[in-house]
């Protein structure tokens, strides 16, 4: 049976944990999954879906992560990227108005359906929802970090960030005995 190649990427909303993603599953040739889209499916569904210690520990319990990628981006940035987002309900196709707007205002490009601004990302939430962030992801990024799996990048553009992501990647993949691999979102 082959091994399983597991990682995932931690970080607050806006950080890119999905570009990274994408990036990751197209370079790598990979399948990720994305617990913000679980977990706005659980909150509909009112089941919830917290991303805490206990969620970690249950996770350690189930698979050993082979890394886990950290994204610390500033605060302004992080701002400044969830007041511009914009998505596609139906597909979950995302735009930023400031650096990947949509070619019609307010308009899917493919479908051309309208696109929609999650109420957790407009400014009046976006204060408490990182601050709620930083308190339930400190344990968790401890744990990591004392489990020695941990890697930590910081930046404003995903761009500058990705070339060491990449790097990361190829080194301990290519250190893996797998022809399988998995990535996660938390």
């Amino acid at each position: 049976m082959a091994k399983l190649f597991r990682a995932a990427i931690m970080g607050p909303p806006g950080s890119g944990k999905g570009t990274i993603s994408q990036r990751i599953a197209q370079s790598f040739g990979l399948q990720y999954l994305s617990s913000g889209h679980f977990l706005r499916e659980g909150i509909a569904a009112k089941t919830g879906f917290p991303r805490t210690l206990g969620q970690a520990l249950a996770l350690n319990n189930l698979y050993q992560l082979d890394l886990v990628i950290s994204l610390n981006i500033p605060y302004e940035t992080l701002k400044e990227r969830l007041s511009d987002r914009w998505i596609h309900p139906a597909s979950g196709r995302v735009y930023n108005m400031g650096f990947n707007p949509p070619r019609v205002q307010g308009k899917d490009d493919i479908t051309g359906e309208p696109l929609i601004q999650h109420d957790d990302d407009k400014p009046e939430a976006l204060t408490a929802r990182l601050r709620h962030y930083k308190d339930v992801a400190k344990p968790v990024i401890n744990l990591y970090k004392s489990q020695g799996i941990l890697h930590s990048f910081s930046g404003t553009e995903t761009d500058r960030i990705w070339p060491y992501i990449n790097s990361l990647l190829s080194t301990k993949m290519h250190t893996q005995p797998s022809d399988t691999c998995q990535a996660q979102t938390p």
